[in-house]
């Protein structure tokens, strides 16, 4: 008799869960077969969403699902690959509403937004600094140069993870100066001082890789003080082939407790970051600046621009090399002559209207002065 019981128990279980499990399929069936054939729409909550540029249908799909329009992904990209709108969808900000049918969103998706169509590119060069890049922006008709500024001074370390490397209290100009890539973006009319700002910040994070992180860290170094360097680089070279070398004399004059002397570290502060006169005059030299490296020792507060990929391998990757000194032999290319010794620095400037003992040796207006004494010793 109990064992009857518990039979009839067991069975009428198994008849409860066949029923549940039939109605679960069958309401799973009915939902996803709405989404892939219904034509009904229905009020409801109206959503924002944002499709990347090449995004694909099945990204797209998560991106809907994510933000509770769809159910099924499966649905959705298999009703757009049999519906006329296969291939066309578009990239862009777009509002849909829940109760739409995936029709009527697949209507929207691929209707091409005549202000997210690229209208022109902003073309951004290696070495430009914040106030070059918001004064470039504003000359392309984008958005002023102080609203650029204001949406780089919002950016923080929640927004973008590299910045946890600008030391707290760093008596920096801009905390995303060095961080803004230099590349061509992509410019529509929607496109704002924010949307560039994340470009930029976007590209970085696609160039600066991990492993170029984790090359910087094994040097002892973050990515700020990578950017540093490389900042500095990107204004003294113009040749590829010579940046590798001149990271290797600033980091042999740094263990050798010289002061770096970048003309550039002087003109950054002086010019507001527009570089837009010409190489500093010898009182300049003692402007009382964080940045100066003619009056600070060790690197400058910060990077002085925002330096390209090259420069970045460049402090990664140096050259092996005894140099402290070099300075332009070749105005027209900019290429530079390295020395190892003070006597060989001077010796190599014989013909460029020397005037050793106080006064210029390389035509550049500023004064060579042996190491150990108190001016100012310029190497460039």
């Amino acid at each position: 008799m109990i064992k009857a019981v518990k039979l009839m128990i067991i069975l009428a279980a198994a008849f409860l869960l066949f029923v549940v499990v039939s109605d679960y399929i069958s309401d799973y069936k009915e939902q996803y077969e709405n989404e892939l054939t219904s034509t009904e729409s229905n009020p409801g909550e109206e959503v924002t969403i944002k499709i990347p540029k090449n995004s694909s249908a099945k990204e797209v799909a998560e991106i809907l699902k994510r933000n509770g329009l769809i159910k099924f992904e499966k649905a959705f990209v298999t009703r757009l690959q049999q519906s006329e709108y296969r291939g066309k969808l578009q990239s862009g900000e777009f509002k849909l509403r829940k109760g739409m049918n995936t029709l009527e969103m697949m209507e929207i998706l691929c209707k091409e937004d005549e202000d997210s169509k690229i209208v022109d590119q902003l073309v951004i060069p290696e070495g430009y600094t914040v106030d070059m890049i918001g004064e470039a922006c504003e000359e392309e008709g984008i958005c002023d140069k102080q609203d650029f500024i204001n949406v780089v001074k919002s950016v923080t370390s929640s927004d973008f993870e590299y910045l946890v490397d600008v030391p707290s209290g760093a008596n920096v100009r801009y905390a995303l100066e060095g961080y803004l890539f230099p590349a061509t973006y992509d410019i529509s009319k929607n496109t704002t001082a924010e949307d560039v700002v994340n470009m930029m910040l976007d590209a970085f994070k696609d160039y600066y890789t991990d492993e170029m992180n984790a090359v910087a860290t094994e040097k002892g170094m973050n990515s700020f003080q990578v950017l540093t360097l490389a900042s500095m680089i990107e204004r003294e070279a113009k040749l590829e082939s010579e940046r590798p070398i001149i990271a290797s004399v600033l980091n042999n004059r740094i263990n050798s407790d010289m002061l770096l002397q970048i003309d550039s570290t002087v003109l950054y502060p002086k010019t507001n970051g527009m570089y837009d006169s010409g190489d500093p005059a010898i009182e300049d030299l003692s402007l009382d600046s964080p940045y100066n490296t003619y009056v600070y020792s060790g690197l400058p507060v910060g990077p002085i621009c925002n330096p390209g990929l090259s420069c970045i391998k460049a402090v990664l990757n140096p050259e092996e090399t005894d140099y402290l000194y070099y300075h332009v032999i070749d105005e027209k290319t900019g290429r530079h002559i390295f020395t190892e010794t003070y006597e060989e620095h001077v010796e190599t400037m014989k013909g460029k209207e020397d005037k050793i003992g106080g006064t210029d040796t390389n035509g550049d207006g500023i004064p060579d002065i042996e190491p150990g004494q108190t001016d100012y010793e310029e190497e460039e």
